[in-house]
């Protein structure tokens, strides 16, 4: 069972068309799928757009009653899907965003590989990024060098990945407390952290935006992003864990 958890906030203009499009890219000739959304207290109408969906598509529609965040949102994604999965070695967890800024075409490749043995198959973008991004980038790698500490994969950051649930379920196991402790790429890259050492084969994809596709208007703030950066690059047991994985590599 491939399992696609969507957080989501504020998200009604693009959350319906994506699901439609992951509907009509694997609804044939492939692996079971589910979908869950975390709605996080969206405000704009998301909830009413989803309620129509779970009647054409497998779909499980998580919400937050407050705002928690895309992490508590994203914790919470990964702790239902392994509730769900009967057979963790042989399951997936694909995360992604509600926006169309990771591509829904890009699934089936990233099935291609956790099918061909991949624990964990990772999206990184190509291509020439906003100076705010890069900015951003640069001070993760000055602030936060305990959350590279995978150095195959590319982009710590990114969002789009798929997990063999068996290094999630460990993954939260040898958690401390809770999985994800602070936001955005900060979580992101946290989350690659806690699954790596129980990766055993690891494959990465350059993906690149849709050309012409619209998306909603963007929410990145380089200043909130390295903050919560530089806050998990001083968290003990990242760097802890960081250090581990320097020294097996």
């Amino acid at each position: 069972m491939i399992h696609i958890g969507i957080p989501v906030r504020n998200e009604r203009d693009t959350i319906g068309p994506l699901l439609w499009r992951i509907r009509e890219l694997l609804y044939e000739g492939r692996p079971q799928f589910h979908i869950l959304v975390c709605d996080d207290a969206s405000d704009d109408g998301t909830l009413e757009a989803l309620e129509r969906y779970p009647r054409v598509v497998p779909l499980t529609v998580l919400r937050n009653e407050t705002r928690r965040g895309y992490a508590a949102s994203l914790d919470r994604l990964v702790r239902a899907t392994l509730r769900r999965s009967a057979y963790p070695r042989r399951d997936a967890f694909v995360s992604m965003q509600g926006d169309f800024s990771d591509p829904p075409e890009r699934l089936p490749e990233m099935l291609r590989h956790f099918e061909g043995g991949a624990d964990l198959v990772t999206a990184a973008r190509a291509g020439d990024e906003p100076y705010g991004r890069r900015l951003t980038r640069f001070g993760g790698r000055l602030f936060a060098r305990s959350l590279r500490a995978a150095p195959e994969v590319t982009d710590p950051y990114a969002t789009f990945r798929l997990y063999r649930s068996f290094t999630l379920e460990r993954a939260v196991a040898a958690a401390d407390g809770k999985l994800l402790r602070f936001e955005g790429w900060a979580a992101n890259a946290g989350l690659l952290l806690q699954a790596w050492p129980f990766v055993r084969r690891f494959e990465e994809m350059p993906h690149a935006p849709h050309p012409v596709r619209r998306y909603r208007a963007p929410r990145f703030q380089a200043g909130e992003e390295l903050r919560q950066l530089f806050a998990a690059g001083r968290d003990r047991s990242l760097r802890e864990l960081g250090r581990r994985i320097g020294e097996a590599a």
